[in-house]
């Protein structure tokens, strides 16, 4: 009966962990724009750009595993940023499918999205910042502490700092 027991409750777990991937297509290098600063081109390969899972919002995950590597990309980074949109900053990825164990995520809104119709500003009266902000381009930072040190890096001043990262209720991983 235990062995049963246990058997649905692992098959339970891997279905409800491939929806979720599902609801992304990802592909394993870094498909932001030509447009994006040519200090970011090294980092393509390591990089992985995830499509989803509404609309085709785009989302770059980019690790870093020396704090050399991250410190000089760090104000290029900053420039592909919307204007005001914030910096948020994270222990580990709100959701299992990043990978990170420190970088960034770079969200961004659909490449061919009506500037019109969603203007590159936040959404008002949203409690969740990525929903407010999802017609920006915001960036998720993963603070590890050592590749990622904020004693180490300029956190802008004209930019809003969402700290997350002693956040009570967030899932334990």
């Amino acid at each position: 009966m235990k062995r049963t027991t246990a058997l649905l409750a692992a098959v339970a777990l891997l279905a409800a962990s491939s929806a979720v991937y599902a609801l992304y297509d990802v592909a394993d290098e870094g498909l932001w724009p030509k447009s994006w600063p040519k200090e970011l081109e090294p980092l393509r390969k390591a990089a992985r750009t995830l499509e989803g899972p509404e609309a085709p919002l785009l989302h770059y995950e980019i690790p870093f595993t020396k704090r050399e590597e991250f410190e000089a990309a760090w104000p290029h980074l900053l420039k592909v940023k919307s204007k005001g949109a914030p910096v948020i900053l994270l222990r580990r990825p709100q959701i299992s499918i990043y990978t990170l164990k420190a970088g960034v995520i770079v969200h961004t809104p659909p490449v061919e999205t009506d500037k019109r119709a969603n203007p590159e500003a936040p959404i008002p009266g949203q409690s969740n910042p990525r929903v407010t902000w999802m017609w920006t381009s915001f960036i998720e930072l993963v603070v590890d502490g050592d590749v990622v040190d904020l004693n180490r890096i300029p956190l802008p001043a004209d930019t809003p700092i969402i700290d997350e990262r002693f956040e009570e209720g967030r899932d334990k991983r």
